[in-house]
């Protein structure tokens, strides 16, 4: 219930979206630009990590930037691998949502704003497996770009790098 909850959010958020950039329409038609570095496909994201998800990507438009959005959802429908638990009870997918606003022409990302907590407000554990991690970016026109990886939740630490502030690669 909670997950449709979030899509039917987000599809009235981007109608909404859609129609004041149509409305403001300069016949721009070129798409934004999304070149995304981490997480890369495949990577192993650790559920409870306190540090959150280590995001990086920069975005570009020939105009303007209006936001980009981060989609992360279970791949359990059997168009990937199947989730699997080392947990005693049933554990529920985990979902994440979030649109941030952006502006300009080039708007680098870098940040851990993307928590896993190891369990829901119901105190569920969230569910290990394959999962789409999808990222989007709207500029001031309306147009759209999507760009999706697989990545994978996982209880166990997973092997994850970082820059650090002197540019030496480490694990998270």
């Amino acid at each position: 219930m909670k997950t449709n909850n979030i899509y039917i959010s987000v599809i009235c958020l981007m109608a909404v979206f859609s129609f004041l950039f149509v409305s403001c329409d300069n016949g721009d038609t070129t798409k934004p630009v999304i070149d995304w570095e981490e997480p890369v496909d495949g990577d192993t994201l650790q559920i409870g990590n306190e540090h959150g998800v280590h995001f990086e990507a920069e975005f570009s438009d020939n105009e303007a930037l209006a936001s980009y959005r981060i989609n992360i959802h279970d791949n359990f429908d059997d168009h990937g691998s199947h989730r699997s638990s080392t947990l005693e009870v049933d554990p529920v997918p985990f979902a994440f949502d979030s649109i941030w606003v952006i502006s300009g022409k080039n708007f680098p990302v870098h940040h851990h704003d993307i928590f896993i907590p190891k369990t829901d407000k119901d105190g569920r554990a969230y569910a290990e497996g394959n999962y789409h991690f999808i990222v989007y970016c709207v500029d001031a026109a309306g147009n759209v770009s999507l760009v999706g990886r697989d990545v994978v939740l996982s209880h166990e630490a997973g092997e994850h790098h970082d820059d650090d502030e002197e540019g030496h690669d480490h694990e998270d």
